[in-house]
């Protein structure tokens, strides 16, 4: 079946600085319609202004996306790398899917699912607004990350270094890692520049 994009909705498409901003409901949440979109426009940077749900679906790269507004859904789904992707405005799930690499990823604005992942190093990302669930993954430091804005869930991981983080606004969760078994709450209290609101669990 073929869609059409009408006149009104292509005003809508706003052009600028050559990045495309567009809406996922225009090309009717159709993954393939949006891209075949976006190759006619010579396959430029673009971002999406709403939530872009792709859950279960056999996707494997993002293209040339740069941001999503709202919400980003990859749950078992077969994507590797985010690629381009420098933010998302509200949570992301990559719970099951083979993500490997965060790309360029900066910002996460609401939760971050990356429980149950192979995921080994979080890249360039810096904050996350919400919930950070890294539940049995293979993630050894926290890198750049500075800012965990709930509760930060690392237990069964094989994290070995906090690395840059400097505030956690909800709990932080270690049970079941090296960092439970050779180091104390009080040593975590007394890491110079990082605050936790919450309980650590160890």
């Amino acid at each position: 079946m073929k869609y059409l994009i009408t006149e009104r909705q292509l005003k809508l498409i706003k052009e600028q600085d050559e990045i495309l901003e567009l809406d996922f409901d225009f090309f009717n949440n159709n993954w393939d319609i949006l891209q075949r979109f976006v190759k006619r426009r010579g396959n430029p940077p673009y971002i999406i202004t709403g939530n872009l749900y792709l859950e279960n679906t056999d996707i494997k790269s993002l293209g040339n996306l740069q941001s999503v507004g709202g919400e980003l859904d990859l749950y078992k789904t077969n994507i590797q790398s985010l690629g381009n992707l420098q933010s998302v405005g509200g949570y992301l799930d990559l719970r099951e899917s083979k993500i490997q690499s965060l790309g360029n990823l900066q910002s996460v604005g609401g939760d971050l699912y990356l429980n149950n992942t192979k995921i080994e190093s979080l890249g360039d990302l810096q904050s996350v607004g919400g919930y950070l669930n890294l539940y049995k993954t293979n993630i050894q430091s926290l890198g750049n990350l500075q800012s965990v804005g709930g509760f930060l869930n690392l237990t069964y991981s094989e994290i070995q270094s906090l690395g840059n983080l400097q505030y956690v606004g909800g709990s932080l969760g270690l049970r079941n890692t090296s960092l439970s078994e050779t180091t104390t709450t009080e040593e975590i209290r007394n890491i110079p520049n990082l605050t936790i609101e919450g309980e650590i669990y160890l």
